[in-house]
């Protein structure tokens, strides 16, 4: 499976690209993962066009949204194993800027998924994305790791 996280501005702090490269290298036994950065603001549009050109015609899309629906780890776990098992070899997470998606993108949304009704900063939001990822795939290999 070919997982790809599309997300607005790249991580300033050391400590936040420490932690997505750690949870990218586990991820290499289970998936191809792959972040693509495109530059945030000036608003809400030109982000807009830019995750449009990255985001792959054969993904599922799943939107990181305050609004989406809320998973536990076994539930996203079971849908990512599901969507395999259903023939979608790709799927394309992406998380806005500060100022959120704009309609376009939440509209080619296959997924909305909210983890919390708390507002998080993106940097920390990608590496909780990548941990929840790498934690999906240790649940649908069995291996321990979740509790």
């Amino acid at each position: 499976m070919k997982i790809t996280v599309l997300c607005a501005g790249k991580i300033k702090e050391k400590f936040y690209r420490d932690a997505i490269a750690e949870y990218s290298k586990r991820l290499t036994r289970y998936c191809k993962c792959s972040i693509i950065e495109v530059a945030d603001g000036p608003d809400l549009y030109a982000e807009r066009d830019r995750f449009l050109t990255h985001i792959p015609d054969d993904a599922f899309v799943i939107t990181l949204e305050i609004l989406g629906k809320k998973l536990d780890s076994v539930q996203l776990a079971e849908r990512i194993e599901r969507l395999g098992i259903e023939g979608k070899s790709h799927i394309c997470f992406i998380i806005g800027g500060s100022d959120g998606l704009a309609d376009e993108i939440k509209r080619r949304s296959d997924l909305a998924l909210s983890f919390s009704d708390m507002t998080f900063p993106h940097q920390l939001m990608r590496v909780i994305l990548m941990e929840q990822i790498y934690r999906s795939f240790r649940i649908i290999a069995h291996e321990p790791y979740h509790k």
